[in-house]
């Protein structure tokens, strides 16, 4: 019964350390993706790239600390829990700073003009 036991033990183990790779992953990726995005909205100008580039970190956290807590499945020691706690800790510190910044920016932007190509032009020439 207590070898059975082990082998369900190390299943579990194998099936948490695949899911915490698979969320860390998951987490670069997104990331990855947001800084493309961010780039080619500074580059074309666009007045959403903060709250876009904002969205897709606060995203990446969250994934990020879905791979931490499920890293506190597998701890150990005293010591591995109290930095794992301090993490997550400033991993939700951090998303909450980000999901602020990302209202604010809804705000601001809700206050400005839709869009500068939509307002009439003057004419150049004046006849």
């Amino acid at each position: 019964m207590e070898a059975f036991l082990q082998q369900v033990q190390q299943v579990f183990e194998w099936i948490v350390e695949w899911a915490i790779l698979l969320c860390e992953v998951i987490g670069v990726a997104v990331i990855v993706v947001t800084a493309v995005k961010g780039v080619v909205g500074w580059i074309r100008r666009d007045t959403h790239v903060k709250l876009t580039i904002a969205e897709g970190i606060a995203l990446a956290l969250t994934f990020k600390m879905g791979g931490e807590l499920l890293r506190s499945v597998i701890v150990r020691e005293w010591n591995e829990l109290l930095i794992l706690g301090a993490i997550i800790a400033l991993r939700a510190l951090m998303t909450f700073m980000i999901h602020f910044e990302i209202k604010s920016e809804r705000r601001i932007l809700d206050m400005e003009p839709e869009s500068r190509a939509e307002k009439p032009r003057k004419p150049i020439i004046k006849l």
